[in-house]
């Protein structure tokens, strides 16, 4: 596996091993929650804030050691072309991104990021646009939503063995757990009350049994 800049020694793959739920933080209130439940989050997704409060946020999880990712297209004043990324880069220091854009992904993976892409199944070609994007380049993690079609994770799999985390319309521990059993390396919600459950006993089971 190779060693990226803001993800010394994989940090983050190796907490994926043992903890399945990301927590994906859309206001500033829920950043104290889910430093505070560190120890059984495999990293935050933040898809909140600006250019000008964001390397604050990131340099807390940091120095927590907790992998942080920035939802691009959801933090405001932050450029996606080479410039803009290189100061993402060098200055603010995430573990790596969030994008829904192909280009962006291979800009970041050059400056030494981790690059998870997010597609959206909104109909039937849905499956077949990832397996176009994925022919383009190739991100480093891929995170399919909605949650609540986890049949599709399995079609996803045929064709790549990238980590697949999923999410969106995820409210009950049921709905986390359908994630895993139907390939989900991990899942992220949004929920607090998610973040605190523990998971990884039940999904080993549910791994032995298949």
């Amino acid at each position: 596996m190779k060693k990226l800049k803001h993800d010394e020694g994989g940090m983050f793959f190796e907490r994926l091993s043992t903890h399945r739920m990301v927590a994906s933080i859309k206001e500033p209130k829920q950043i104290e929650i889910a430093l505070s439940l560190k120890h059984q989050l495999s990293g935050v997704f933040l898809l909140t804030g600006h250019i000008g409060v964001i390397k604050g946020y990131v340099d807390l999880f940091n120095k927590h050691q907790l992998p942080v990712f920035l939802h691009l297209e959801k933090i405001g004043g932050l450029s996606t072309d080479a410039y803009g990324m290189d100061y993402l880069a060098k200055v603010i220091k995430p573990t790596g991104i969030i994008t829904t854009k192909t280009n962006v992904v291979k800009t970041a993976k050059k400056m030494g990021l981790l690059a998870i892409q997010r597609f959206f199944l909104v109909d039937t070609e849905g499956v077949e646009n990832i397996f176009k994007s994925l022919a383009q380049v190739e991100p480093d993690i891929i995170e399919v939503m909605p949650a609540r079609i986890p049949q599709m994770i399995g079609e996803i799999k045929k064709f790549t063995t990238l980590p697949i985390i999923t999410g969106g319309l995820v409210y009950e521990r049921s709905q986390v757990m359908d994630g895993f059993k139907h390939g989900a390396t991990a899942v992220s919600a949004s929920k607090t009350d998610l973040w605190r459950e523990i998971y990884a006993t039940e999904e080993n089971i549910i791994r032995n049994i298949g």
